[in-house]
């Protein structure tokens, strides 16, 4: 019976250990290169590229987080059914008609939701989907309600909403 003394496998895995730590560096580069490259348009599915054809010509001048998003974007709207995509299409369209400065705003709220704690934004969705659920006229009582009301008086219909209606529990 051959004996082996241990201190080659402490060594063994010593110097496993820092060919991984060495490495690291490395595969984190590639990592950071890779976002920083855009998207060849030849590696789209033939799907993405018939979705994405208007954006053909100038697909390689596109910064590469534009490129990323709109492949995203193809891949969303391929899974979609025909009734989404109809109601993509109309709220593109109502996008568009939008004028720059309302654009400007919606971009500003929507990116202060995202920035907001998981939680916070499920109890903003939670409201948005009870109020999606009244009436048109239920809806149109309450905005008028809300435009006409001080700053006092919203602050007031907020908290009796958040205390009818406290947020859900945080997912952890």
């Amino acid at each position: 019976m051959f004996f082996r003394p241990r201190i080659p496998i402490i060594l063994r895995t010593l110097l496993l250990a820092l060919l991984f730590a060495a490495a690291i560096p490395a595969v984190a580069q590639d990592r950071a290169h890779d976002r920083s490259e855009g998207i060849p348009w030849t590696s789209l599915s033939e799907e993405q590229q018939r979705v994405l054809a208007r954006l053909e010509s100038k697909w390689d001048s596109l910064p590469p987080e534009r490129q990323r998003a709109l492949a995203r974007s193809s891949e969303r709207w391929l899974s979609m059914t025909p009734e989404q995509r109809e109601r993509a299409r109309k709220r593109l369209e109502e996008w568009r008609k939008l004028p720059p400065e309302r654009r400007r705003e919606l971009r500003q709220r929507w990116k202060q939701f995202r920035s907001l704690p998981p939680h916070e934004q499920e109890r903003i969705r939670e409201h948005f989907r009870r109020f999606r659920e009244l009436s048109e006229e239920e809806r149109r009582e309450l905005r008028e309600r809300w435009e006409k009301a001080t700053p006092e008086e919203r602050q007031q219909m907020l908290e009796d909403a958040r205390r009818h209606h406290p947020p859900p529990p945080p997912h952890d």
